[in-house]
């Protein structure tokens, strides 16, 4: 019976699913053909605005323009949202902030921002010096929307024509949007930023606004911003008092402060200070006549003492301090006095030492740009190089530019290796072909060692031994301790990530190398040491008020750390940054085809991070990191430990020299310290005359206690 009643139903289903297919067959058969009418009667309509010929043509183009131009609006609207952000708090008196800059002894180096007064108002500079301006940055000012399209085709075409730049072709509106919001990478999401703040500026300033903010902030050389403090350095006197022919040589700096300096280039002043009185005739703001005087009696700098700024340095701690104020450090102060932890000898000298590096080697190894940062374990940034020249080039490769590490890389790999428990120093791990995939890294000589210990691995830079322990720890954790280590920037899992194929910039990297210097505890790279108001009252002071480093390695992986690095600089290939009486640690580092070259080290003094290539990542002429970078490393890392006391280093004996220099101080050996402002010969000499003088006093100090001492 259960059967039957089951059959029953199954029937009555199956019959209703047939009447519903017929339903919907039906009804789709008798609406598709009115559908089809009507779709024939669209398709008809549509028929008459068919166009054929070039007018299809054009009509497709014009249809491709705008899809591919919506498409790209997007695209720029994206990119421009990070920078519109910086438009969200406060964003012109947050420039407003004055900020003198003290070294480490105490002596001002330089300020950055604006002071709280308007200074001068546009209305009272010399109408020549404000025509001067125009002409040469920006003829248009007065009348485009923000981009001077016409300027930009301009400078293009003369860029491909003499297949270089030439000419600029950025507005005072973008220029002043660079100045105020962004740095001076140089990259086309800058350039997109920089268009769509200026349209901004345009829109929240007066054309006066923004040329008297330009006027006020742009670097004229010398360590001066603005024409104020420009009329100041090189004629002293106020802008409201320069001539024409004054006004023509500083307004010729806005292209290049450094190259047309008059205080270092009065020729090459004197001959861009005729291009700007040009300018002003081409332009039709002057006539011939009116600046004929200015051509025949150019303007003379007053003489000045020429004085290096740390402009670099200076730049990074002021964006430190806005950060810092933002934060509310300050409480609502914006007249600051900053001391610092620079070291304007150890400054001076690492100058010094990246152009004469430049000079003597550039053309052999084929670079011409460099970039160091020295700072103590704990963090405080002692001296900075953002490039050669700050003058041509206000892009601070020190913190902005990201360059891939090489091998210097694998410092994180064998830490995370370490930290893992699974290796030592003296593991043993074969050194022999392997691949990921399709991919298979080489050594540098093209040979395998076989069966090596860590440390040798290390020490000789092996490629193969790196990727098998990124194999064996995982990717992952190697990037979340060389984050945790101080580096910032984002590093993606690769098949040649072990060997260092991911870009970082200097001041991180050698911030996370100082974590290891600093044993084991986080190493945060700052410049500001103590910050007062203008009335001298404490604000913000960096032993009281930092955070606690954070400890990120245990003492057994510093230890290891420690006597794999020292490898490097005893057997390995770091040895050209050895230093007489100092333990030096480090890894040496270059990138594919030969575009970076590292070195970053550490003694139980100091950090230093040293980089070496070209802007345009164009490949050396097989520069590696064991070559200039090490050398500069050594010339500039002699010199700041002068007269300084090694350190036991965790894992590591007592260097040989450490003892001997303890004994002597105990002993009370005058001629064993001596000043690092000094060099090994100038010390010498400078001992000499004090023993002399010790030795002309002593006669003088017995006949005194001992009357007939001399006669006896």
């Amino acid at each position: 019976m259960g059967d039957w009643f089951t059959g029953r139903k199954r029937a009555a289903l199956k019959r209703r699913m047939l009447a519903a297919d017929a339903w919907i067959d039906d009804a789709v058969a008798s609406l598709l053909p009115g559908a089809t009418r009507k779709w024939d009667g669209v398709c008809g309509a549509f028929d008459r605005f068919r166009a054929r010929g070039w007018r299809r043509w054009l009509a497709e183009g014009l249809g491709e323009a705008a899809t591919l131009g919506v498409a790209a609006s997007v695209v720029i609207l994206a990119l421009a949202q990070p920078a519109f952000r910086e438009t969200t708090d406060d964003w012109l008196n947050r420039g407003d902030m004055s900020v003198t800059f003290l070294d480490r002894h105490g002596a001002e180096i330089g300020k950055r921002g604006v002071m709280q007064n308007d200074g001068i108002p546009l209305a009272e500079y010399p109408p020549h010096l404000v025509m001067a301006a125009l002409a040469t940055e920006d003829r248009r000012f007065y009348t485009h929307f923000g981009i001077d399209v016409m300027g930009t085709l301009r400078a293009v075409v003369q860029n491909a024509r003499h297949q270089g730049v030439r000419q600029g072709g950025s507005s005072i509106s973008q220029q002043l949007a660079k100045n105020i919001f962004l740095s001076n990478e140089r990259t086309l999401e800058r350039k997109i930023n920089e268009a769509f703040l200026s349209l901004w500026l345009e829109h929240h300033l007066t054309k006066d606004e923004i040329l008297k903010l330009y006027l006020d902030r742009a670097y004229m050389g010398g360590g001066a911003f603005g024409v104020d403090a420009a009329a100041q350095f090189y004629f002293g006197k106020s802008a409201r008092e320069v001539t024409l022919a004054e006004s023509a040589m500083l307004a010729g700096l806005f292209k290049a402060p450094t190259k047309y300096a008059p205080h270092i280039n009065l020729a090459a002043a004197r001959a861009r200070a005729s291009v700007v009185l040009d300018n002003l005739v081409d332009s039709g703001m002057m006539t011939e006549g009116q600046v004929q005087v200015a051509r025949f009696s150019p303007a003379t700098p007053k003489p000045v003492t020429q004085v290096t700024s740390p402009d670099y340095y200076l730049d990074w701690a002021f964006g430190e301090i806005r950060q810092m104020a933002k934060a509310g450090a300050f409480g609502g102060q914006r007249v600051l006095v900053v001391r610092t932890a620079l070291d304007p000898a150890v400054q001076r000298h690492a100058e010094a030492s990246v152009e004469q590096m430049l000079r003597q080697y550039g053309e052999q190894y084929d670079v011409d740009q460099a970039a160091a940062v020295i700072m103590e374990p704990g963090g405080a940034v002692r001296a900075m190089v953002g490039g050669r020249d700050y003058g041509v080039s206000q892009f601070n490769r020190a913190v902005d530019a990201y360059r891939q590490p090489g091998s210097s890389f694998k410092t994180y790999v064998y830490a995370a290796a370490f930290a893992s428990g699974k290796y030592t120093p003296a593991s043993v791990v074969t050194d022999a072909a392997v691949c990921i995939g399709n991919w298979c890294p080489r050594n540098y000589g093209r040979k395998y060692a076989g069966k090596v210990q860590l440390t040798n691995a290390y020490a000789r830079s092996i490629n193969t031994i790196p990727v098998r322990l990124a194999l064996a720890v995982g990717q992952k954790p190697i990037i979340q301790l060389a984050h945790a280590m101080g580096i910032r920037s984002k590093l993606d899992v690769g098949r040649a990530f072990a060997l260092g194929v991911e870009e970082i910039s200097v001041m991180d990297h050698t911030a996370a190398y100082a974590t290891i210097a600093n044993g084991g505890r986080k190493s945060e790279p700052h410049a500001a040491v103590e910050v007062t108001d203008a009335k001298g009252d404490t604000l913000w002071r960096q032993d009281r008020d930092m955070k606690p480093a954070a400890q990120i390695l245990g003492a057994n992986v510093v230890s290891d750390m420690d006597k794999i690095m020292l490898a490097v600089t005893e057997a390995g290939t770091g040895g050209r940054a050895r230093l007489d009486g100092w333990q030096v640690l480090g890894k040496t580092g270059t990138s594919q085809s030969y575009r970076d070259g590292w070195f970053v080290g550490f003694t139980s003094q100091l950090v230093g991070g040293i980089w070496f290539g070209n802007d345009d990542f164009t490949a050396t002429n097989e520069m590696t990191g064991g070559s200039l970078p090490a050398m500069t490393w050594k010339e500039i890392m002699g010199f700041a430990h002068q007269g300084v006391t090694p350190r036991p280093l965790i894992g590591l004996p007592p260097p040989p020299s450490a003892a001997g220099t303890a004994q002597a101080q105990a002993e009370g050996d005058a001629g064993g310290a001596r000043s690092r402002n000094l060099t090994e010969g100038a010390a010498r000499i400078l001992t000499d005359i004090v023993s002399d003088a010790d030795a002309a006093a002593k006669p003088k100090r017995a006949s005194l206690d001992a009357p007939g001492a001399l006669a006896r």
